[in-house]
């Protein structure tokens, strides 16, 4: 496929206004991926916009069989896991984690001085059955590292992950192969972007409004896309006020099973299960997790 044009747009499959609702110790999250409206939309398993002010956050807690991306849109959080990592990401930054065979951490987004929530997005992808038992790692990716293409004055593109009007991203920030690009369109101003075939998209509404072909779509809304075209075209009429500001996702379709028990995933009942007895013995993966505590998740106490 040509990264340079478009040659049939893809059709809306259906959109999915993200509702706010209640997560963690006191967070706030806009979930649009991992809801009855729209699961297992493989390889995605969860999309969460979320929000925190104050002492509140996300502590303690396991994952395993998945990989977690973190963008951080305002604010900072700090990380904390049984492993002794421990790091903060800054706005604009995003850390790319690999549960594997299990961690067990903790995210606590810092106070802002002007009491401003502190806001990002985080994307859970399910991980190929071959690699659900790997270890542990992360990968952050800072803003300086994004590269950045301007293809009208009307529009600015950071490329995360992927390709866009010619400029590539770092290669290699997960397992699962992913596309992320953020896209800032003023008015008068329309964007094309090319997908690689077959792969599941989707584009999530950060603020603004905009038109994906010739339909209206509002903030806080998540595109869901149809696999037949060859990419998305998304603009904003040039009458119009606002900015749009918008994040475009695609990742490669994962022919096995889902079996999900929160933050735990596997291919089958049994292999779920196990993961669950696992963690709750502290076994097979999960050894640290036994009497661990962050200190970072202390500060909501």
């Amino acid at each position: 496929m040509s990264l340079s044009a478009i040659v049939k747009p893809r059709t809306i499959s259906k959109l999915i206004f993200a509702i706010e609702q209640s997560e963690g110790v006191g967070a706030r999250v806009r979930r649009s991926i991992g809801t009855a409206r729209l699961r297992n939309f493989s390889p995605f398993l969860m999309l969460d916009h979320f929000s925190v002010s104050g002492k509140a956050g996300f502590p303690d807690h396991g994952h395993s069989g998945q990989e977690t991306i973190t963008y951080m849109l305002h604010g900072q959080v700090d990380h904390e896991d049984f492993t002794g990592s421990a790091g903060t990401i800054d706005e604009g930054d995003l850390q790319f984690m690999t549960a594997g065979r299990g961690i067990m951490h903790a995210e606590m987004p810092r106070p802002q001085k002007d009491g401003s929530a502190v806001t990002g997005l985080q994307l859970w992808v399910d991980l190929p059955e071959r690699l659900k038992g790997c270890e542990p790692r992360y990968r952050d990716l800072h803003k300086e590292e994004i590269p950045i293409v301007k293809p009208s004055d009307e529009v600015e593109i950071k490329v995360i992950s992927g390709e866009s009007y010619g400029v590539k991203s770092v290669q290699d920030l997960a397992y699962t192969p992913v596309w992320m690009i953020d896209a800032t369109i003023k008015p008068g101003g329309f964007m094309t972007q090319p997908l690689p075939e077959d792969w599941n998209a989707f584009a999530y509404v950060l603020d603004g409004d905009l038109l994906c072909g010739t339909t209206v779509v509002k903030q806080y809304n998540n595109i869901v896309f149809d696999r037949n075209g060859d990419g998305v075209e998304i603009s904003v009429p040039e009458n119009w006020e606002k900015n749009a500001h918008v994040v475009i996702i695609a990742g490669q379709v994962l022919d096995q099973k889902v079996v999900q028990y929160g933050p735990f995933v596997a291919v089958s009942e049994e292999k779920i299960y196990e993961t669950v007895m696992n963690f709750q013995n502290a076994a097979n993966g999960f050894e640290r997790a036994r009497n661990w505590e962050s200190k970072i998740a202390k500060r909501i106490r």
